[in-house]
């Protein structure tokens, strides 16, 4: 399900950024939402439009069943999403880290939308392949309840080398801020509001 400006009203598409936002959270309500509505507000306030794709409220199998040995048919909400990833100039992530990594449902949205012909594309009798996400961008807004210098330098920040490096670097989509928001669970209430202050100015700053 993607989500247009909360007006009632399909926002016009002029001057402003097509920006894509992915909610990867399975939670139907917790801090990256608010995290969320802060950048969409601030970007929408500077003529960008914004849609919104809520993974947790999508329908899809994450698992990617038999690889790329044989095709799985994407559902219809997988294929809309694509449709809404080739629309966007500028892609949004919001999520919690987890165990270290990116929560499994946003793992497999990634298993199963970018797909071979869709994020990149091999070359024959060749180790490179083709970067078919291009000339996008992306900011990562991250939850943790570990402080960020010890995911850094402790646990050396696999979900964020994952997520820049592997996936999103790997089908040309340039990663262009990634914004921290941690610890989340000893955090007081004057902590959260700075940070939703600090997510609109990012959204701001599209």
């Amino acid at each position: 399900m993607v989500d247009e400006a909360k007006s009632g009203a399909t926002p016009l598409e002029g001057d402003g950024k097509r920006i894509l936002m992915i909610l990867g959270t399975p939670k139907t309500d917790s801090f990256c939402h608010a995290l969320a509505e802060a950048y969409s507000n601030g970007a929408r306030g500077e003529g960008h439009v914004v849609r919104q794709l809520k993974l947790g409220e999508i329908h899809f199998d994450p698992i990617l069943r038999d690889g790329y040995s044989q095709g799985q048919a994407l559902e219809p909400d997988l294929l809309e999403a694509q449709r809404q990833i080739h629309w966007a100039e500028h892609l949004v992530f919001v999520y919690p880290v987890w165990w270290g990594g990116v929560p499994a449902l946003l793992k497999g949205f990634f298993d199963r939308t970018f797909l071979p012909g869709f994020a990149f594309k091999y070359r024959n009798r060749s180790q490179l392949w083709d970067k078919l996400l291009s000339g996008r961008t992306a900011d990562l807004l991250v939850t943790l309840d570990t402080p960020p210098w010890y995911f850094r330098w402790i646990y050396g920040a696999p979900a964020h080398r994952q997520m820049t490096r592997t996936i999103l670097g790997f089908s040309g989509i340039k990663t262009r801020r990634l914004a921290e928001f941690a610890p989340v669970r000893p955090s007081t209430e004057e902590q959260r509001q700075g940070w939703l202050r600090r997510a609109e100015r990012l959204g701001v700053r599209a």
